[in-house]
C-alpha cells in the first residue's frame, strides 16, 4: 500500500479489483483545508478514463508490473505476435490492448511490453522508428524545407504530414510519442 501523495505519472494501480494507469496525477493544497490529489485514470481492461479526487493520505495499492523486453514478428487476423527476448517465447497480443500503437509496429522492432499477472497490459515503443513511404503526392519544383505539408502513407498503414519535398519511396524517422510526426529523412 501506498498513499495517494506518492503516486506519479505512469504508476499503475488496482482501485475497486480493476487495474488503472495514471495518466496525470495533481497535488493541492488548500487553506484550511487537507490536501486533495486529483488522478486521471485509464481503466486497463475497458480504456475508459475517469477523474478521481481523494485524500493526499488515503491508502493506495499499488500493482506490481513486469517489463518485458519483446520482439514484434507479425500479426494476423486482429492478433500481434511477439517473441520474449530472454526464453525466445512466443505470445499474442490482441490489437484492442495495442491501440494506437499498431501504427508503428514493424517486423522485427524491439519493444517493451508491460505484464500484470501473466497478461499484456500495455507496450512501450521505441521514441522513434524508421518507416518507408508507400503513398504520397509527388513534390513539386520548387517546394523548400519550409514551405507545407502533405499527408504521407508509411509501410505499417499510418498517415502522417511530411514536407512537400517527400517522395514514395523515402525512409522517414518518425516521433511515436505525439501520435506520428515527421522528424528527418532516415
Amino acid at each position: 500500500m501506498a498513499s495517494a501523495n506518492e503516486l506519479r505519472n505512469g504508476n499503475y494501480i488496482i482501485l475497486g479489483g480493476r487495474l488503472y494507469n495514471v495518466i496525470s496525477y495533481q497535488h493541492v493544497k488548500m487553506q484550511q483545508r487537507s490536501p486533495v490529489v486529483t488522478l486521471k485514470l485509464k481503466d486497463l481492461s475497458t480504456g475508459a478514463l475517469l477523474e478521481r479526487k481523494m485524500r493526499s493520505d488515503e491508502g493506495i495499492e499499488m500493482a506490481y508490473i513486469v517489463a518485458k523486453q519483446v520482439e514484434y514478428l507479425y500479426n494476423s487476423h486482429g492478433h500481434y505476435y511477439f517473441m520474449d527476448s530472454e526464453t525466445f517465447e512466443q505470445f499474442i497480443i490482441d490489437k484492442e490492448v495495442l491501440g494506437d500503437s499498431v501504427k508503428f509496429l514493424k517486423e522485427n522492432t524491439e519493444i517493451k511490453v508491460m505484464m500484470h499477472d501473466n497478461r499484456a497490459i500495455n507496450i512501450e515503443l521505441p521514441v522513434t522508428v524508421d518507416l518507408k513511404v508507400v503513398k504520397t503526392d509527388p513534390g513539386l519544383r520548387g517546394n523548400t524545407v519550409s514551405g507545407g505539408s502533405k499527408p504521407a502513407t508509411l509501410e505499417t498503414g499510418a498517415v502522417i504530414q511530411v514536407p512537400l519535398f517527400i517522395n514514395e519511396g523515402d525512409v522517414l524517422k518518425v516521433d511515436t510519442r505525439d501520435g506520428g510526426s515527421y522528424i528527418q529523412r532516415a
